[in-house]
């Protein structure tokens, strides 16, 4: 199940989506479990921005039919304080995970936002000189701070901030595509032409949910309309991204869409809950499958679903 992936051998294909499983946080739970049956072949950390984050107000979650719709609002340290703080524990914890003997450490990804070429750009030069970092990836799903559109939404702008970064870092560059786009194979396409090395996807798709209504009181022998009081957003962020087996459709198509039209390796990422979901996501074109929503469930759920990818091609010879 070895995988070559942007000069990265990974032990098998299945890594975690950005911001669904927070490593440290779960060895404060699992302790050396965690170490011992780590499930992801390359480790993905949350969003990191310049500046630190509160995230959004709470409620922060909802769940919907097959799936769950999350305004969480990127809350994070920092920069300098993922660097200070994080980056050495979580070096620690993955140097030697897997319980692998003589094995190398779980490759880090450090995923990053920023609203302009700017601000990424100072990121990538801060990530560049870690050697804790084996790769960075970039999620252009914020607005722009002068257009406010999404940078990855538009492939001019996702060219032109891609070959921007480029040059600050010798480390693989993953760019993580928005799917709240008209076409993302133009702008797969573009983030390839800028010098993006790897890309992954879909990230969550935009939803919205409304907080529950009591029925109004009305008079005796009055018509009851079943109207409550006006609709109200649940969340608190107001609208938030959808994510679960409520995507994998989109997600397929869209992975499918982009393997298509470029050549560099692909994350396919979306409602993969098995082996089967996982292996449509190889089938179509990606080289590695990210697992996310379903670990809020199941931690253990990447490694449950990279043994069932072994023993399916163990059958298949």
């Amino acid at each position: 199940m070895t995988v070559e992936f942007c000069g990265i051998t990974l032990a098998h294909p299945v890594v975690n989506g950005s911001g669904t499983f927070d490593a440290l946080a779960a060895r404060r739970v699992f302790g050396e479990q965690l170490r011992e049956r780590f499930p992801f072949a390359a480790y993905v950390s949350k969003t990191i921005t310049l500046e630190p984050r509160a995230g959004n107000p709470p409620p922060r979650l909802w769940e919907s039919p097959a799936g769950l719709i999350n305004s969480i609002g990127l809350p994070n340290k920092g920069l300098e304080r993922y660097i200070a703080e994080d980056l050495p524990e979580l070096a620690e914890l993955l140097d030697g995970a897997g319980n692998r003997a003589g094995a190398e450490p779980v490759p880090l990804i450090t995923n990053v936002m920023g609203a302009s070429a700017e601000e990424l750009s100072t990121m990538l030069d801060a990530c560049d000189a870690r050697p804790e970092i084996a790769a960075i990836e970039l999620n252009v799903s914020c607005p722009n701070v002068k257009t406010g559109l999404d940078i990855g939404a538009d492939p001019v702008q996702l060219e032109d901030v891609v070959r921007t970064v480029r040059p600050r870092t010798c480390k693989p560059l993953i760019v993580k595509l928005t799917p709240n786009t008209a076409d993302v194979g133009a702008c797969a396409l573009a983030a390839e032409r800028g010098g993006a090395d790897a890309l992954s996807l879909i990230n969550t798709l935009r939803a919205s949910a409304l907080a529950p209504r009591a029925p109004r009181s009305h008079p005796a022998g009055a018509g009851n309309s079943g109207a409550g009081d006006a609709a109200a957003p649940w969340l608190g962020g107001g609208t938030g991204g959808l994510s679960g087996p409520a995507i994998r459709a989109v997600a397929l198509a869209q992975v499918a869409a982009v393997t298509a039209r470029v050549a560099i390796p692909v994350i396919g990422m979306g409602g993969v809950q098995s082996p089967g979901h996982a292996r449509d996501l190889l089938d179509v074109g990606a080289t590695l499958v990210a697992v996310g929503t379903e670990s809020f469930r199941d931690p253990a759920a990447a490694a449950r679903i990279a043994e069932g990818l072994h023993a399916m091609a163990t059958r298949a010879g």
